[in-house]
């Protein structure tokens, strides 16, 4: 299993990508990413033993006449990574959940772009259209590698942007920590699948956040606003570790519930155990 402290150190993000991706694909028989064979070619006049789920009954009526849609296959994925540049993503600092959501979201389009498919990127002032080839997934990689958290993160509009730049119908994948505007996060999630998009959530967190493994008097920081508050960690461990379990829960029901694809990450789980998971339940 892969140290995925060891392999944040490892510069080389294409190196990295192909680590882990190797690591996770051992026994896998066929590719975890598909793409869509259900796209609208014309229609044409029924013929008895014509499956009756494809007539078109809108035009039926209209028209008095029956016609079966047809479709043609297509084989082809477009993927887009949406990775979170939060400041709040900067924890813990012994691997920071950045840094790990950089790797595992460049194993992701190492994957894709290695079956032949479009991967691209969208993150804070950062957008790369979904396309293939060795030449663009480098210059993807490239990019992943600069970016560095800062600030705040407006969720809902990359996403939204990421979803409008999808072609037809594509694989939205979002690695974050999910703590900015829950709802408003949520909304642009719910309006990409509703375009058609797949939606696949890689929930990232560190055992710190769900465990609160600290017992005296601490003050902590906000990473994103500044704002300090001191309190008793072993009074407040039950309330915090409550809230964080709910809110935990809110993002998987709501997953599954809106049919969208949802893994919850932990930094310290092994980065080839955690993406083969991720591979494995979308078998």
């Amino acid at each position: 299993m892969i140290d995925p402290a060891l392999v944040a150190r490892i510069a080389d993000l294409e190196l990295v990508a192909r680590i882990v991706v190797d690591g996770s694909l051992s026994g896998l028989h066929r590719s975890p990413f598909h793409g869509y064979s259900a796209e609208f070619s014309q229609y044409r006049r029924y013929r008895p033993g014509d499956d009756l789920k494809y007539l078109d009954w809108k035009l039926a009526a209209r028209t008095g006449r029956l016609y079966t849609k047809q479709f043609r296959e297509t084989t082809n994925l477009a993927a887009a990574l949406v990775v979170d540049a939060s400041a709040s993503m900067d924890f813990p600092q012994r691997l920071s959940k950045f840094r790990y959501a950089v790797t595992i979201s460049a194993a992701l389009a190492y994957l894709v772009s290695s079956q032949g498919d479009a991967v691209g990127l969208a993150s804070r002032d950062l957008f790369i259209g979904s396309r293939t080839g060795k030449r663009h997934l480098q210059t993807l990689l490239a990019s992943l590698s600069s970016l560095r958290p800062a600030g705040g993160f407006d969720a809902a509009g990359v996403i939204r942007l990421a979803s409008d730049r999808l072609r037809g119908r594509g694989l939205l994948i979002v690695v974050s920590d999910l703590y900015d505007e829950e709802e408003r996060t949520a909304e642009a999630l719910r309006l990409a699948t509703r375009r058609g998009h797949e939606v696949a959530i890689l929930h990232t967190v560190s055992r710190e956040e769900i465990e609160f493994p600290y017992g005296r008097d601490l003050e902590f920081v906000d990473l994103e606003s500044g704002h300090r508050i001191a309190i008793d960690a072993s009074a407040a461990r039950r309330e915090y570790t409550d809230n964080v379990a709910a809110f935990l829960e809110r993002w998987r029901s709501r997953a599954a519930r809106d049919g969208m694809q949802y893994a919850l990450v932990v930094t310290d789980m092994p980065l080839d155990r955690a993406l083969r998971s991720f591979l494995l339940a979308r078998g």
